[in-house]
């Protein structure tokens, strides 16, 4: 099991704060983190602040956790890849995903429908451009060249790259057989290991369809890390963010965390939340969040309760384990860190 760490999201680029979570990402690969994967969501981008990374740091691996493919078009998502490939010495992973459509078309303004045939030709296009062909694709969404213009089939002046992986960020079980059919490595969020059928399963029935083996690809999930022995007050902190992500993470009708997390074994549950949450109520959605849900999600509680649940991933089929380190500060972040780092080492090496 390899261990990843991502940085970013809705609230980054409010404070100040690059230089620290740069110190911070450097202490992370020399700990032994395998990934650092950037978010975009509405905050910093998800490229630049990896470039600069690609230069600061020398083994670990550079991902974007995700690239909305909405915010780009396929060929200039295609450029992005191979030069951050070029610039960081093949360390890139390219990680898409559709994102939602508050987002999409809220800050993008593209429309939000048919988001997997999107997907299907952002990824064809990408892989033309990586083989270093002539572009030419004839999509519901891509037609290149435009038709009735000038413009003509051109490749890309960059040399082909066909190495660089792709991972898909994908939560509905059409779009999870399509990662097991094309993609390196899944994304994952809103992962139960007690119902890792309802994720991981379909992207195995993905691969086996294609005549791919399962185990090639890559199966990324993961959540908070904090150590204690008070297990409500390492819960407190979890309960909004889940319920925001039950209720507010799309919209009433739309909203693919829900319903992943519904298909994981808490229907009802995520039901309840999000109505509540639609409805105005948020201090009865938050306290509504069940704590079996924030413990299956996160690593919380004392080693041996963390080490029980890295295992149920393991055992699951995690093969890349996502943490987000929590502490006060970050001294207690990298003490959060190492010893999850250590917890995983050891079950990789078969200790009990």
């Amino acid at each position: 099991m390899k261990i990843s760490i991502a940085f970013g999201g809705p609230a980054s680029g409010k404070k100040r704060d690059w230089d620290t979570q740069v110190e911070f990402l450097r202490e992370a690969e020399q700990m032994g983190v395998d990934i650092i994967w950037s978010a975009e969501a509405w905050g910093m981008d998800g490229v630049s602040t990896l470039a600069y990374l690609a230069a600061v740091t020398k083994e670990v691996q550079l991902g974007t956790g995700i690239l909305q493919i909405s915010a780009r078009t396929p060929v200039m998502t295609a450029m992005t890849a191979l030069s951050m490939a070029a610039i960081s010495d093949d360390r890139f992973i390219l990680g898409l995903g559709v994102s939602g459509p508050q987002v999409v078309e809220g800050l993008h303004g593209i429309p939000f429908h048919q988001p997997l045939t999107r997907l299907r030709e952002t990824v064809d296009i990408v892989r033309q451009a990586f083989a270093g062909e002539k572009i030419t694709y004839e999509g519901s969404h891509h037609v290149l060249p435009r038709p009735g213009g000038e413009g003509k089939a051109l490749r890309l002046a960059q040399p082909a790259n066909e190495q660089i992986p792709i991972w898909l960020a994908t939560l509905g079980p059409k779009s999870l057989e399509y990662t097991g059919q094309v993609a390196d490595g899944w994304a994952g969020t809103s992962f139960v290991p007690t119902g890792a059928a309802a994720t991981i399963g379909h992207v195995q029935q993905g691969a086996l369809a294609a005549g791919r083996d399962p185990s090639s690809i890559e199966y990324q999930a993961g959540g908070a890390v904090q150590f204690g022995d008070d297990t409500e007050r390492l819960l407190a902190p979890r309960r909004q963010g889940v319920a925001f992500t039950l209720g507010a993470m799309g919209s009433a009708t739309t909203n693919f965390y829900n319903a992943a997390y519904s298909r994981g074994g808490f229907e009802a549950d995520a039901r309840r939340v999000q109505q509540l949450w639609v409805d105005g109520q948020r201090e009865q959605a938050i306290e509504a969040v069940p704590d079996e849900l924030i413990l299956q999600t996160n690593f919380l509680g004392s080693i041996a309760e963390v080490t029980e649940r890295v295992r149920a991933y393991q055992e699951a089929g995690i093969s890349v384990l996502r943490v987000q380190p929590e502490g006060v500060d970050m001294q207690e972040r990298l003490d959060s860190l190492g010893g999850i780092v250590d917890i995983v080492r050891s079950l990789n090496k078969g200790d009990s």
